[in-house]
């Protein structure tokens, strides 16, 4: 290309903050460094230059003369302005106008490692929420229950007092809000633990990950469920470990099924309060074989309890863990689904042989968790608010729950089995009919409508015998009863649409 032309091409802005020299300076440089401009060339006098850019001379002369001040530029009185020949630079073509820029069309200077392109593909398959909370946003607590003000003024006195929480912390976590944590786990989910088997993290999934790293090798075998949280196995993908899938029935994962296909596996991965996304319990068999077979095996079990405050009908489970009695069960814990999920304090009840060796990776990995968020949060579960706060907010989800079950009763029966709904944000929903899971979810979202296609939770790997009946995940904790009235029309109208396109092929 020819230096006119690449000049001509230079981008300025007028009217802009930015004065038009400081803009012609440094898009020249940039055209410098990336070689579309190369060492030794001739650039145009400043009367033609300011001709072919329609500005004014002392604007390039302002632009030449801080180009040469900082040695890009090379000029000799009656021979011309040239680019330093001293500049070591690669010459390279400028790439056609439209195309990519270098860096991107070249890719990175040296190819990620192995174990950097496993974790870059490790969540690929996860998907965030973006957007407004609209119906059904699967597995998000109702922001609209959650006071607020409250908390503003919890985090306000802390930040009128500014003391040692401005400075480094115990990588374990806050002591107080560890104590608080033990007492209530205790209570509610008859966890048997002191306040040092916990260490708090930055959300449940810093924890899965600071225990696959901790506790497996590369090749190690773990049992995941299938369908599953795809999040969960992502930090065993990255780390190297051989994910086992395992079926999902009525009674939580199938445990025989995983002890005859993966008898020498490291570590058990599971949801027994309420799986993601069949909202199924583990049955107590279940429990207790499980716990048997880790024994004799000499494996881990990772209980991640997500969201089991949420009971509405009878009083919420016991844990997995407070079943143990060999001390082959971690718990891990999230406050995302009880309080609002950026806040991202999650929080792991180890064995207390592997409190110290987690609690020095946890300093590797992050030195501490964020300590003003653990402190107002110890404040509000002292003061009571906690408990209040999932006292109101179950009561609102059981609403919630009732209006979302009813409302596929009476709009959706002949299209929709409803799944178990008795814990947790979301309810899981088959189709009666052939519907085609994708199409579906896209209509939806195209309508307004936020769900899931259960394939979404399948895992790429699983086994045949993992595979899972058509249909949709819909959270029902986000929005209040109207909303979700007018969803499940919303939803009706989509499928009856997608009966007829269905019908004309």
């Amino acid at each position: 290309m020819h230096i006119a032309e690449i000049l001509s091409a230079l981008p300025l802005e007028r009217g802009a903050a930015t004065p038009l020299f400081r803009q012609l300076y440094a898009e020249v440089k940039q055209a410098i460094l990336r070689g579309a401009l190369t060492p030794g060339m001739r650039l145009p006098p400043t009367r033609a230059l300011c001709q072919l850019l329609g500005v004014s001379r002392q604007t390039v002369l302002n632009a030449y003369a801080q180009l040469m001040a900082e040695g890009y530029l090379d000029g000799t009185v009656g021979k011309g302005t040239f680019i330093s020949a001293h500049l070591p630079l690669q010459a390279r073509a400028a790439p056609p106008p439209g195309a990519p820029s270098p860096s991107a069309a070249a890719g990175l200077v040296r190819p990620l490692s192995a174990r950097g392109a496993a974790y870059a593909g490790a969540m690929r398959a996860t998907r965030g929420h973006d957007g407004a909370v609209r119906a059904f946003r699967p597995s998000m607590p109702g922001l609209d229950l959650f006071p607020f003000d409250l908390w503003s003024r919890l985090e306000a006195r802390r930040w009128r007092r500014p003391g040692h929480h401005l400075g480094y912390a115990d990588p374990a976590g806050f002591a107080p809000l560890r104590e608080l944590l033990c007492v209530y786990l205790r209570a509610a989910r008859a966890v048997n633990c002191t306040p040092e088997q916990i260490i708090i993290t930055s959300g449940s999934q810093q924890a899965l990950y600071l225990l696959a790293a901790l506790l497996l090798g590369p090749g190690d075998r773990v049992w995941v469920e299938s369908p599953g949280y795809p999040g969960a196995s992502a930090p065993l993908v990255a780390l190297g470990a051989h994910v086992c899938t395992v079926p999902v029935d009525a009674g939580g994962m199938d445990v025989a099924f995983g002890a005859a296909h993966y008898p020498d596996a490291s570590m058990v991965l599971t949801t027994p309060s309420h799986q993601l996304p069949l909202g199924v319990t583990m049955s107590l068999q279940r429990r207790l074989e499980l716990l048997r077979w880790a024994g004799a095996a000499g494996a881990w079990v990772v209980e991640d309890d997500y969201d089991s405050e949420y009971r509405y009908d009878g009083a919420p489970l016991a844990s997995l863990h407070s079943l143990d009695r060999g001390a082959s069960t971690v718990y891990v814990g999230t406050l995302s689904k009880v309080l609002f999920p950026s806040l991202r304090l999650g929080y792991v009840v180890a064995p207390p042989a592997l409190v110290e060796p987690l609690v020095r990776a946890k300093a590797v990995l992050d030195r501490h968790t964020a300590l003003a968020p653990q402190m107002v949060l110890a404040d509000f579960m002292e003061a009571g608010h906690f408990t209040r706060h999932i006292r109101r907010s179950r009561e609102a989800y059981r609403e919630r729950r009732d209006a979302i079950v009813g409302g596929v009763a009476a709009l959706l029966a002949d299209e929709l089995a409803c799944g178990p709904a008795d814990t947790g944000l979301d309810l899981c929903v088959h189709f009666r009919r052939p519907y085609e899971e994708a199409a579906v979810a896209r209509a939806a979202a195209d309508a307004g409508i936020d769900l899931r296609a259960l394939s979404y939770y399948a895992n790429p790997a699983a086994v045949s015998a993992c595979a899972v009946a058509p249909g949709l995940l819909l959270g029902f904790a986000a929005v209040p009863p109207a909303q979700i009235k007018a969803g499940l029309a919303c939803l009706a109208d989509v499928l009856r649409t997608s009966a007829r396109a269905a019908r004309l092929y």
